[in-house]
């Protein structure tokens, strides 16, 4: 089933930092949703049609994948006074994170092959797209502390414009880390799905001996 090659990469996310009156305190606000796609098909191969047919469309190439992660980063930060000079007073950075798989509808119909194929598969796929929430949850709650801690600048002009600094490194440090992850999965994807499939194939075999 090749078409798993095609696991996601991660949309450019941006972030909207607005000023805002003094918070209590910084908090990273994090929200994780997770929808899915049916998807039809009795052999392999009409299963793998099915994927690249139905599978959420990226709006950069419109590609199609069987599995897709939408991030979206969001947050405040309000400015205070210190003397002369101007600093970050609160921030709080959000992150949305939508993770979209693939349900089989035949699945109670299918053969103990096929099954086991698409167990191992979609399997793969929800452990890819967790790991890019996960990526996603490490870079906000990077960013929030690299803005709280940034010193305070003469104005806050200057200081709005170094907190926007740091916002887009954030996320071009983010979208790197995801993109290379990306890259390592699809290197590693054929070796690691016949590891999954041999590991899953054992695990049924020994609880058909211990059943007997």
């Amino acid at each position: 089933m090749n078409t798993a090659r095609k696991y996601l990469l991660v949309p450019l996310a941006t972030l909207a930092i607005l000023t805002q009156p003094l918070a209590a305190a910084a908090e990273t606000v994090m929200n994780k949703t997770i929808t899915y796609f049916s998807v039809g098909g009795r052999t392999a191969a009409e299963l793998d049609a099915a994927l690249s047919s139905q599978g959420p469309q990226m709006r950069e190439t419109g590609a199609r994948h069987p599995g897709a992660t939408r991030i979206k980063f969001g947050g405040t930060v309000s400015y205070v006074r210190r003397g002369r000079l101007c600093a970050v007073g609160s921030a709080r950075v959000t992150l949305n994170t939508r993770l979209i798989l693939p349900r089989w509808t035949n699945r109670n119909k299918a053969g103990r092959d096929l099954a086991l194929v698409w167990d191992t598969l979609s399997s793969d796929i929800k452990r890819h797209e967790e790991r890019h929430a996960e990526i996603a949850r490490n870079h906000a709650r990077d960013m929030e502390k690299a803005l709280l801690s940034l010193p305070a600048e003469a104005d806050c002009e200057r200081m709005q414009a170094r907190v926007a600094r740091i916002s887009e490194d954030a996320i071009a440090a983010h979208d790197k880390d995801q993109a290379a992850f990306d890259r390592r999965e699809a290197v590693n994807f054929d070796q690691r799905m016949v590891r999954l499939l041999q590991y899953r194939l054992e695990r049924l075999k020994k609880d058909g001996a211990e059943l007997r």
